[in-house]
């Protein structure tokens, strides 16, 4: 599925969550997650990796998805954004899933993660090349989890 072009809303292109995200991830990684030269815009329409958070609401929903994640999962910002994280797995996937945020929340980040997902339309999909990181705020205060990865195949 493509994602039709459209302007990205105002939420992607916050220039305080693009910071969370990119400072976390170099906390945790201990390597950038994007040039200095790659603003929010690029990270959110030209990024060839997908990019996605959830918040810590006790069912995290997505706060965050660019437009590869969108296309990968077939899902719209305003639908994206309002989606339950644990949608994005199969219920029988979901055990797994959540093993490796808890692991994510124990150790601060986790790297070379595979995992099958799925799509709104019900195609299953493999991430592969993923690493999950704890959002961390400047004031030390978690405010969610962040997740790229790569590349990605539909499973048969």
């Amino acid at each position: 599925m493509t994602v039709p072009s459209v302007s990205p809303p105002a939420a992607a292109l916050d220039p305080d969550f693009v910071t969370l995200l990119t400072s976390s991830y170099a906390r945790a990684v201990g390597a950038p997650l994007v040039s200095a030269r790659q603003d929010a815009a690029w990270l959110y329409n030209d990024a060839p990796f997908a990019l996605l958070a959830h918040n810590t609401d006790a069912d995290p929903r997505f706060v965050y998805a660019n437009r590869t994640a969108q296309a990968c999962f077939e899902y719209p910002w305003h639908d994206f954004i309002t989606l339950p994280s644990r949608l994005s797995a199969e219920a029988p996937n979901r055990d797994e899933r959540q093993r490796l945020l808890d692991a994510v929340a124990r150790n601060g980040f986790i790297s070379d993660y595979r995992g099958l997902r799925i799509a709104k339309s019900g195609r299953r999909f493999w991430i592969e090349g993923g690493t999950v990181w704890e959002l961390i705020d400047a004031a030390g205060q978690r405010q969610g989890q962040a997740a790229i990865f790569t590349s990605w195949t539909d499973a048969v």
